[in-house]
């Protein structure tokens, strides 16, 4: 199995939606199951009128007893579309409860998704921060991809918490989001990997209901074939990590005779 998570550090550049779509557009050969571990509170439950149960809280409930293989499919619901969620309540004192639960036992839940073959857990972990409940599944991801909007403020905060978003995970790439700078000068200043880049797309967000036959559907809007890229890309990357459990993506250091041609911004002048 692979368990992929999803975060950003700063605002709202679309994680639960991005979490949707890299799902929707997995590879038709694995079965991706949508996961919200925001400490914060879940969003899928209003959004699509889906019922409180079961979901994350009865998740965390079962997992005290003992985590027996396929517990976490016990406890999904189907979006419109098809694709399966484990939904998070919308408090966050609940969420966080029930996430300190399901990575603070033995085996977490996560990890045990029975015989199903190609499973894939999305966990749409929302905005992290030092001591976030979402942490521990950081931790333990074949691969953390980190949301950051492309734009002088959200760059300038990644720019400082590069050291600690590495500790959390040495398997972390980047996701840019929207417009702004050019992806290749943000790998060049920072020193980063860009697994992708997504685009603003209203329609396409809103088209993004669940799992469906890919490359049709929502997947056939801007944001949809973008996101079937990047699960393309981060399928990839994931299997790399769970062949080499303790591999860190490498990245090229900035050059001196770029840092010396550059325009110096906020976040360029960052210490890294």
């Amino acid at each position: 199995m692979t368990l992929i998570a999803l975060y950003s550090l700063k605002g709202s550049p679309g994680v639960t939606t991005a979490a949707l779509g890299l799902a929707s557009g997995w590879p038709a050969e694995e079965s991706p199951v949508v996961v919200e571990c925001d400490p914060a509170g879940g969003d899928l439950l209003a959004r699509y009128r889906l019922d409180m149960t079961p979901g994350l809280v009865t998740l965390a409930a079962a997992s005290r007893h003992e985590t027996p293989p396929g517990l976490l499919w016990q406890h999904t619901q189907r979006l419109p579309g098809g694709l399966p969620v484990v939904v998070g309540p919308a408090g966050a004192e609940q969420a966080s409860a029930a996430l300190a639960q399901i990575t603070g036992v033995g085996e977490t839940p996560l990890r045990r998704v029975g015989d199903r073959p190609g499973s894939v857990v999305i966990a749409d972990c929302g905005r992290i921060a030092p001591g976030s409940a979402a942490l521990d599944v950081v931790r333990i991801a074949d691969l953390a991809l980190v949301l950051v909007r492309a734009h002088d403020d959200g760059l300038s905060h990644l720019a400082v918490s590069l050291d600690r978003v590495r500790r959390w995970s040495p398997r972390s790439s980047f996701v840019l989001v929207g417009d702004g700078y050019p992806s290749r000068e943000v790998v060049r200043t920072l020193g980063i990997e860009v697994l992708g880049r997504l685009p603003y797309d209203r329609a396409g967000a809103a088209a993004l209901s669940g799992r469906t036959k890919r490359r049709t559907g929502p997947a056939k809007s801007l944001l949809g074939r973008t996101l079937t890229g990047l699960a393309d890309a981060a399928a990839s990357r994931a299997s790399v990590s769970e062949e080499r459990p303790d591999a860190a993506y490498s990245v090229k250091p900035r050059s001196s005779t770029a840092e010396r041609n550059v325009v110096r911004t906020p976040w360029k002048g960052a210490p890294r």
